[in-house]
């Protein structure tokens, strides 16, 4: 049985995205979102609704240092792709976060 191009690519997509900061932030419990990588925690005190899964990425390069003082390569691939396509996905939201950016202003980042 061969499976169409077109639903592999969907499945792989729609994976992506459920890791993607963008889904983490768009309804976050109590207006906090947590941010942290290896268990590291992130800087951040706030990041804007308004493009929060790229700010949440960022976010998570802003914090604690590694022990070992580098990250692999494959990682960054990894987070260069995720924050593209958290872009993408930002802009498309566009118009309710705007909206949620005017009513209740930034999320806070819980540490």
């Amino acid at each position: 049985m061969r499976v169409p191009i077109k639903t592999v690519s969907l499945l792989t997509l729609l994976a992506v995205l459920t890791g993607c900061g963008t889904m983490q932030t768009l309804e976050p419990e109590k207006g906090k979102v947590a941010i942290s990588f290896n268990n590291k925690k992130s800087y951040c005190q706030s990041i804007p609704r308004i493009y929060s899964g790229t700010a949440h990425n960022f976010c998570q390069l802003y914090g604690e240092p590694n022990k070992n003082g580098y990250s692999t390569p494959m990682y960054f691939s990894f987070w260069a792709a995720d924050t593209v396509l958290c872009a993408v996905t930002d802009t498309l939201a566009l118009p309710y976060t705007v909206t949620r950016q005017i009513q209740e202003g930034s999320l806070k980042v819980a540490n």
